[in-house]
């Protein structure tokens, strides 16, 4: 009798996903959240609210923090917002913006009382460059292990990753402001978007009707 077909891993079924259990977990999860962070924490959102907490997918991530960066402020602030907001109301995005803001508020006031005396000292000028270097390359690491979330993109990878080089090379290289770059790239990159969009919704209404 032969034995049976092993099930492939990808075909395996997903876990459901959690959820907070109330406005005290959203505060205290994102205060955790944001002591974790220096410089950018988008590495630590996408592990704590996808990988443990598993409060959305990876899909679900890029999609919320895509809105979240064209919304005016903090990206992980907006974000953390979005998050309460669809839970428990403005009630739950209050609480986790509290979250968010409160004891960092705190630490950066000491920071900055602290710093005021030795910003002129050699060893932390060169302890603020790593600092930030280790941040930069926490996002980058972040990008890439996010890079596979674009296969289920309706622009497809290789339009995402060519906005992506263009981006780099008009901030990076061309020292473009970033007032240009979201209207010039941002914005035609939306309208194709929109565009793409329109197409499948047109395909899926002929679909219906056939």
């Amino acid at each position: 009798m032969p034995s049976p077909t092993p099930t492939p891993p990808d075909a395996a079924p997903l876990l459901p996903l959690n959820q907070p259990n109330s406005k005290t977990d959203l505060f205290l999860s994102f205060t955790l959240l944001a002591l974790q962070g220096f410089g950018g924490v988008l590495a630590v959102v996408q592990r704590e609210l996808v990988e443990k907490k598993r409060w959305m997918t990876r899909d679900q991530f890029v999609e919320d923090w895509a809105v979240a960066q064209i919304m005016p402020g903090p990206n992980v602030v907006n974000l953390s917002m979005m998050i309460g907001g669809r839970y428990f109301g403005l009630p739950g995005a209050l609480a986790a913006l509290m979250g968010m803001l409160c004891a960092p508020l705190v630490i950066v006031l000491l920071l900055a009382a602290l710093y005021g005396s030795v910003a002129d000292n050699a060893t932390a000028q060169n302890a603020l460059r790593g600092m930030g270097a280790v941040a930069a390359g926490l996002i980058a690491a972040t990008g890439i292990k996010l890079i596979g979330a674009l296969d289920k993109n309706a622009m497809g990878k290789g339009v995402c990753i060519g906005l992506a080089a263009v981006t780099f090379v008009a901030i990076a290289l061309l020292r473009w402001p970033l007032l240009w770059v979201l209207p010039v790239i941002g914005g035609g990159a939306c309208m194709w978007a929109y565009r793409v969009l329109s197409d499948v919704d047109a395909d899926r209404k002929k679909a219906g009707e056939a």
